[in-house]
């Protein structure tokens, strides 16, 4: 869609011969939504602003908006990658504002090289991801999506799930990266009763530990003493495909995996053998390295052959709560540019 949006007040030099600051928009949304979620900051701190959306990859046009743009707002649906040869045609851009926590679509070593910071949401949907988590957890425990299948079948399996149902009170549950997320995950399942450990990058000091209530281990001992392990780190190079067949069959045959972060962090086939060969209980999966889900996807295969696998469409942060927080901040990060200061959430410092 493409549209444009002044909000006319005091001007700021820009370099632009109107004194306009120009935001180019990369995510698909329509200028009346545009209107709603920057006009009342910009009107409050008296900024001129003009806004184009352009959310064609690759396109003539984009690159010519480009060299025209102080500001780019990210595409949340990560259609439009910004790649080196983009980065490099940003002549005047000081922010990326990535509308997401993720930003693995970003060529960041360009634009640190460009001295461009790029944002991301830093922990506005944290809350909405860790209730998801707990979720998938939930159903896989409980077998309710099961339950939930036999039912509408016509089967009344009571006797059936007796045997099979698990709680979280008194399970150990692991948490692979404890940042934003997975903290507020460590904050519920301690509050359900779990026994709560992690495995970072670094390790947290003592006293945080201890105000969090988790322990430390490294992730292969983490694999193998959890109930129940969800991940929650960026995708990077050193993350992608971090968790294998290797590290699968070091869990327990009942433990149960959950992945609310990125696909390729994990190997969607070896996962998808892991429940239905019994190496695990369960896997919850919100993210897929082919998004939306290819019909060959050995976990989509895994659930249609009525393994204990939950799938949902990428929705863990999406809830009306959070994306009102995603908006707020990304709106707060263009407007601390348009007076002079530092944004907040940068991902390549």
């Amino acid at each position: 869609m493409d549209g444009r949006l002044a909000v006319r007040t005091v001007k700021i030099d820009w370099g632009d011969p109107r004194g306009v600051l120009k935001v180019l928009v990369l995510s698909p949304m329509p200028e009346g939504l545009i209107r709603l979620f920057f006009a009342e900051s910009l009107e409050k701190h008296q900024i001129e602003a003009d806004f184009m959306t352009v959310n064609e990859p690759g396109s003539e046009r984009l690159m010519r908006e480009l060299r025209g743009a102080d500001i780019v707002i990210g595409d949340y649906t990560f259609k439009v990658p910004i790649t080196a040869e983009m980065v490099d045609s940003m002549t005047k851009v000081k922010l990326i504002a990535q509308p997401s926590t993720g930003y693995d679509h970003i060529d960041l070593a360009a634009c640190r090289k460009k001295g461009i910071p790029v944002t991301n949401i830093g922990g506005a949907n944290a809350v909405s991801v860790a209730e998801h988590t707990l979720a998938l957890a939930l159903m896989l425990l409980k077998r309710i999506g099961y339950a939930h299948r036999r039912i509408t079948e016509g089967t009344w399996a009571q006797e059936e799930l007796l045997n099979i149902a698990a709680e979280v009170q008194g399970k150990t549950w692991g948490i692979i990266g404890l940042g934003r997320i997975g903290r507020e995950v460590a904050w519920r399942a301690k509050a359900m009763g779990a026994n709560t450990v992690y495995t970072d990058i670094a390790r947290l000091p003592e006293e945080e530990e201890v105000k969090l209530g988790v322990g430390f281990l490294q992730l292969q001992r983490l694999l193998a003493e959890s109930d129940v392990v969800s991940i929650h780190v960026p995708l990077t190079e050193r993350t992608r495909g971090m968790v294998g067949e290797k590290e699968l069959r070091l869990m327990k045959s009942y433990a149960v995996f959950i992945n609310v972060s990125r696909g390729e962090l994990t190997d969607e086939a070896a996962l998808a053998r892991a429940v239905t060969q019994g190496w695990i209980g369960g896997a919850g999966v919100d993210v897929f390295t082919s998004e939306p889900i290819i019909d060959g996807n050995p976990l989509l295969a895994a659930a249609r052959e009525g393994a204990n696998v939950v799938l949902t469409p990428h929705i863990a942060g999406a809830t009306t709560d959070a994306r009102l927080r995603i908006i707020q901040t990304t709106v707060d990060n263009v407007v601390r540019i348009a007076l002079g200061r530092p944004p907040v959430n940068v991902v390549n410092p």
